[in-house]
């Protein structure tokens, strides 16, 4: 059996690699082929090209390297189809990967297509389920709540919930070293500082983080900062981190990123999936997002949900704040992380919503990846979902 998987950014890729050892876990002999990222080459995969020049996101960022992408969108195409895969699985990057999706069903309608990630029809632009249902005949959702938008569309859907639930954390022992080695007492004020894993995002984010997070040191002296992110995106990270009044650490390497999660009193994130890291450590949180104007007008207009925040959206609560596009201050983020730093009940309440996303998502059931390859697997030996991965 051949797959083909298409990953256009780390949180895809992390997606990829957990499915690709769900499937080989109960099909040793099954062969891979497509684009990805690190996570996913450890498990075998030889990208066709390297996968960050797919990580852009937003209108304005888009543009500029329109004709890069649809070269490298080109290329994916014609190498599906090359490959004669008994499946393609595309995995989140919608505007990338189902583009993929469709050049594939019109030159080969027989091709199985998978997609893992269901779009966020609920928050925006409803309609791309309709057109989605064209060019794929599967969804993976990571969310409780998604599988019905996809099948009223025409298309199966499994809840085969979220990674993060199985993601490995680092525990008090491991917490209390890295303070330790990096020279922060038990009792100092620890703060996280995750601007994106997007260049665009890193570029346009971290000045603001910084200011708030300088504001919030004026307030709380002892305050050490830390900025975990991606090999990828590290070298950029320093570079800013530099510029800052007194440099934060960053880390990139995986160890010291779950430890830092295990260490820390509060984060200010960008948002997006790590606000589920987030409340899987049970660090309270501000989230914080500001995009290029023109790229924030065209979403203005569409975003239909009250809330971005997905510790927010699956808890059904509001006790995550967040910050968004004009509202994306220094000041005022700073006052709310000060406030999670020195309130006892406002820290309760945001743990409290933490721990019911946390189930919600499928914390305590089987691994989301084997979940997800029993789902693939169905879909390929029945030809379609006979049975709910969530059940």
């Amino acid at each position: 059996m051949k797959i083909y998987l298409v990953a256009g950014e780390a949180s895809g890729d992390a997606l990829g690699a957990s499915l690709m050892r769900g499937l080989r876990h109960f099909r040793p002999e099954i062969a891979f082929s497509g684009v990805g990222g690190p996570l996913m080459a450890a498990e075998g995969l030889a990208s066709l090209f390297p996968m960050d020049e797919l990580s852009v996101m937003g209108l304005a960022e888009i543009l500029p390297r329109y004709r890069s992408l649809r070269r490298r969108l080109t290329q994916t195409v014609e190498d599906v189809l090359a490959q004669a895969p008994d499946a393609l699985v595309t995995i989140d990057s919608p505007d990338f990967t189902l583009r993929v999706a469709a050049g594939v069903r019109a030159r080969a309608q027989a091709l199985r297509t998978i997609h893992y990630v269901a779009p966020s029809v609920w928050a925006w632009r409803p309609g791309r389920a309709g057109r989605m249902a064209r060019s794929i005949d599967h969804v993976l959702a990571l969310l409780p709540f998604e599988p019905p938008y996809m099948r009223a569309a025409g298309m199966t859907c499994d809840f085969v919930g979220h990674p993060v639930v199985s993601e490995p954390r680092a525990g008090a022992v491991e917490a209390a070293a890295f303070r330790e080695t990096h020279m922060i007492g038990p009792e100092q004020p620890l703060a996280l500082c995750l601007p994106g894993s997007r260049r665009g995002e890193v570029t346009r984010l971290m000045p603001i983080f910084a200011e708030a997070l300088m504001q919030l040191r004026d307030r709380e002296p002892g305050l050490r900062v830390v900025v975990p992110t991606t090999p990828a995106m590290a070298p950029l990270v320093r570079m800013m981190a530099a510029r800052w009044a007194e440099a934060p650490l960053v880390v990139e390497a995986a160890a010291d990123k779950r430890a830092a999660f295990a260490a820390a009193d509060v984060a200010l994130a960008a948002s997006g999936t790590v606000s589920l890291e987030l409340a899987a450590n049970a660090v309270p949180m501000v989230i914080g997002y500001d995009m290029h104007p023109l790229t924030r007008m065209v979403m203005k207009r569409l975003v239909r949900v009250e809330t971005v925040t997905l510790v927010n959206l699956v808890s059904g609560t509001r006790a995550v704040p967040e910050f968004l596009g004009r509202d994306c201050r220094p000041d005022r983020m700073a006052r709310v992380l000060a406030a999670l730093l020195e309130d006892d009940a406002a820290r309760a309440d945001q743990i409290a919503a933490m721990d019911l996303c946390m189930d919600r998502l499928g914390r305590g059931g089987e691994a989301p990846g084997l979940r997800a390859a029993r789902s693939v697997l169905a879909v390929l030996g029945n030809g379609r979902a006979e049975r709910n991965a969530a059940s």
